[in-house]
């Protein structure tokens, strides 16, 4: 796989996941927080493609997997799930 590709993923997952960090910690309300959560799984997304492709990246791309599963509920919480939830 490139090195650009590998690079630009790495990277991205490094600089979107405190992104989504400091809007969560803001406390910007529910639709920030849910446009977080989907930063956050962007970010999941990339370090997953970066951490299996990468030789010695695996157990991020690992973690990544379960951080994935963990921000997909924050997004079905904040943005899909019917109804008000505090």
């Amino acid at each position: 796989m490139g090195g650009f590709l590998l690079e630009a993923l790495q990277v991205f997952g490094a600089v979107a996941s405190p992104i989504a960090a400091l809007m969560v910690s803001l406390n910007l309300g529910r639709r920030a927080t849910g446009i977080a959560m989907v930063i956050f799984v962007a970010s999941s997304l990339a370090l997953i493609g970066w951490g299996f492709l990468s030789p010695q990246a695996k157990p991020i791309g690992w973690q990544n997997v379960v951080l994935l599963v963990i921000n997909g509920i924050g997004v079905w919480r904040y943005l899909i799930a019917p109804g008000k939830r505090t």
